[in-house]
């Protein structure tokens, strides 16, 4: 086997990271970040605010969400130019303006979310029903072993924080995010949170949206607010607290749809319609009659056919607004178990689990630049390698983060400088990673 030697280049110029050429075309033709941004800046500031902002999305797109890891692009051409940055920051500056301002740029980068989503006419795919979904899943960020600004003792009994994202659609955009302190219960402020992201969402889809979340925001509160809104639907699950098992099994095989999957096990299915009372804003009180779909399961054998002394209850619930069968109603909020895949996208793909600062808003910032970056990703995983042949073996409707972060975002090129213009050289062994670059590239530069 013939061996390499080692050389640097004093001529020649590569890149191992081209797909940030993508990520400045979103960031700078797709939404309003570089002006929203320069409002901020100091007449004293020798790098601009919308060059630290973008130059920290550009790590996230690689999968890096230290500060520390721009230094290694300060005299990276390529990095500069495909942000369209007049400057690389470096750690110091990246940190200093991001503590200093973090509040101010927070509401720029979290619009600029919408703002992509809006411009782009991201594809949004909707549910059998012709609903729109979007999912509510709070989880938690574990930064266990440090003294950050409120890391706080969490519901999984790890130090960390909460994050409380809305994914829309099949395609699992992020339309809202906030980072709370670990310790905060998610139900805490969530009707001003729907209110947000319902907003958010209505200035780019008008469809029929269908609400999914969780038993931990079983409030009737949230039904009765949920319940205001136009062409909206909800599949919320309810939490049993301190229910009565046995009391609900016994109506449940009175009364319900009883099937037996084997041996041993019966499943009932109804529905139960009950009026609540609560105060609204103005605080007035008032009655909403609402709709909970119920599932009892009654074992008396464990699966390997062993009797069990006592019969084994499980009792699970639905609340809904849609008028669909039971079992129906039960299948659509499967669908919510998706939001499992984007948290791991969010912590593992993007290494947004360990926040990289001390400073609780610095680090909101930090989840607001990762729900922009994730989006971008997203959408071009969306439009370039769902259906690339010669990429990946196999079919999908949607690429995972990481997926798109290696295959364009880590795909290497060579930066030619001729005249005022640059080119982007790809070998000739990479056609089908080259066409599918090709491509989303003349959708965002062009489009």
């Amino acid at each position: 086997m013939k061996r390499f030697i080692i050389e640097q280049s004093d001529e020649e110029f590569y890149t191992s990271h081209s797909g940030l050429a993508l990520v400045g075309l979103a960031l700078n033709r797709f939404t309003s970040l570089s002006t929203a941004l320069a409002v901020m800046d100091a007449p004293d500031d020798m790098i601009a605010g919308a060059d630290i902002i973008r130059s920290y999305c550009a790590l996230l797109a690689q999968g890096k969400s230290d500060f520390v890891a721009v230094e290694q692009y300060r005299k990276d051409d390529f990095f500069r130019e495909s942000l369209g940055n007049k400057d690389v920051p470096s750690e110091g500056t990246m940190r200093q303006r991001m503590d200093e301002y973090a509040k101010q740029i927070l509401a720029a980068v979290s619009w600029a979310t919408i703002e992509f989503m809006e411009r782009t006419k991201a594809p949004l795919t909707a549910i059998s029903t012709g609903h729109i979904p979007l999912d509510l899943d709070g989880f938690v960020l574990d930064n266990s072993g440090s003294k950050k600004e409120k890391v706080e003792r969490t519901y999984q009994q790890v130090d960390g924080y909460l994050s409380l994202p809305a994914y829309l659609g099949q395609e699992g955009w992020m339309v809202n995010q906030h980072l709370l302190p670990g310790s905060q219960h998610p139900q805490n402020g969530f009707i001003a949170f729907i209110r947000e992201t319902l907003g958010r969402i209505r200035q780019f889809c008008k469809q029929k949206l269908l609400l999914r979340a969780d038993s931990a925001h079983d409030a009737i509160a949230n039904l009765a607010e949920l319940s205001r809104h136009r062409r909206v639907d909800y599949v919320i699950k309810w939490n049993p607290r301190k229910q009565d098992k046995q009391a609900w099994a016994e109506q449940a095989f009175a009364m319900g749809k009883v099937t037996s999957p084997r041996l041993g096990k019966r499943i009932a299915v109804f529905s139960v319609k009950e009026k609540h009372s609560f105060t609204d804003a103005d605080e007035i009180a008032r009655t909403i009659t609402l709709r909970r779909v119920m599932r009892v399961i009654e074992r008396t054998t464990d699966k390997k056919g062993q009797m069990l002394l006592v019969p084994e209850i499980e009792l699970e619930g639905w609340w809904t607004s849609l008028t669909l069968s039971d079992q129906e109603i039960i299948e659509l909020y499967k669908g919510h178990a998706l939001c499992e895949q984007y948290h791991a996208e969010i912590k593992t793909d993007m290494d947004l689990e360990r926040l990289p600062s001390g400073k609780f808003a610095t680090n909101q910032l930090v989840m607001a630049c990762g729900a922009l970056v994730y989006n971008i990703l997203r959408f071009i995983g969306q439009v370039a390698l769902v259906n690339a042949k010669g990429i990946i073996r196999h079919e999908a409707k949607r690429r995972r983060v990481k997926t798109v972060i290696q295959e364009l975002v880590y795909f290497a090129g060579r930066l030619i400088t001729t005249g005022r213009r640059l080119k982007l050289r790809f070998s000739r062994h990479v056609t089908a990673h080259a066409e599918a670059f090709g491509q989303i590239y003349q959708r965002l530069a062009y489009g």
